[in-house]
């Protein structure tokens, strides 16, 4: 059995169709019309695409190997716990700029796209760099290694990443400016921006004059807040596969795709997740110590799937065992 993925076109092919016809589907048929997604549609979504991504894996177990299986896993739910981080920083840009919840999928859906992008851009060059910045062999107390100054500045940034997390004060995103940021400043910048909705129109015509609309300006913050989360996922998961860029692209992807359905899936809920963030610190600094000791000693991808999945559920679970007293709204 090959053990890597990129001598199998035909799974690469089917992995691109599928996600094509996935995304086409749910722009072009089941959400042609804008509407607020239940959470019964968003529990569905989110089946599906997770439904999706393990038949993915499995179909890679068959034509790669259990270690290519359990490298998928690990760098898909690294992402998708990230992911799970990130919403909360979408719940509040859509409350600062008050975009209908209708809008929503819309304004997330082209988020998707964008990450489709940018996430294909850097894993593929990191992959590169990476592969261009082996040092020379040397020997360490008796031992043989080959240190990657890429991976270990990408390990000693996640563990940083890790302790800062965890020490991060909440309060800070729900103060921030969100009409300040990179994204929006793009748009403010070239172009005149309209101070109401109109419907699901990234631009419209006021007195004769062609003006953005501020859900274009959501889309830009969505985009640029996606690039400063890439910024931690994307190092964690060159500590599984920093030789595959397909396994780590694809990982990656699947668990994009599904974070709109989980948004919406969490959105009334996200208060039950407030210790999360402890369980997510924990797995940056893990991932960022697999990466620096890599050159002495290698954790296997089995066992930093167990690691990474027993955080995330403990963390989970002490989140809603400890969910502080609100009101579902």
């Amino acid at each position: 059995m090959n053990d890597n993925l990129i001598n199998h076109p035909g799974v690469i092919i089917g992995f691109a169709v599928l996600v094509i016809v996935m995304l086409l589907l749910d722009l072009g048929v089941f959400n042609k019309k804008v509407h607020a997604v239940t959470s019964k549609e968003a529990a569905i979504w989110s089946v599906v695409w997770i439904s999706l991504s393990m038949i993915f894996s499995g179909v890679i177990y068959m034509t790669s190997g259990f270690e290519k299986f359990t490298q998928f896993q690990s760098a898909y739910w690294i992402e998708k716990a990230l992911s799970v981080d990130n919403l909360f920083v979408f719940i509040l840009v859509f409350g600062f700029f008050k975009v209908p919840k209708e809008l929503h999928h819309k304004v997330l859906f082209w988020g998707i796209i964008g990450a489709l992008v940018f996430r294909a851009i850097f894993i593929f060059a990191g992959v590169g760099l990476i592969n261009l910045t082996y040092l020379p062999e040397m020997t360490v107390f008796g031992h043989l290694i080959r240190i990657n100054v890429v991976l270990l500045i990408f390990g000693l940034f996640l563990v940083y990443a890790g302790v800062k997390s965890g020490l991060a004060d909440d309060h800070d995103d729900e103060e921030k400016d969100f009409s300040k940021s990179p994204g929006a400043r793009v748009i403010y910048k070239f172009f005149k921006v309209s101070k109401e909705f109109d419907g699901a129109k990234f631009f419209t015509v006021e007195n004769g004059v062609k003006l953005a609309t501020p859900l274009l300006v959501v889309v830009a913050v969505i985009e640029f807040t996606d690039l400063l989360f890439a910024v931690d996922s994307i190092p964690a998961i060159f500590a599984i596969a920093p030789d595959d860029p397909l396994i780590l692209y694809t990982s990656n992807i699947f668990a994009i795709l599904g974070l709109r359905a989980l948004y919406f899936l969490l959105a009334n809920f996200i208060y039950m997740f407030s210790l999360l963030k402890y369980g997510l610190a924990i797995i940056l600094a893990f991932i960022g110590v697999k990466m620096v000791i890599a050159p002495f000693y290698h954790i296997s991808s089995p066992l930093s799937l167990s690691i990474v999945g027993g955080v995330l559920i403990l963390s989970v679970i002490a989140s809603i065992v400890f969910a502080p007293k609100k009101e579902v709204v």
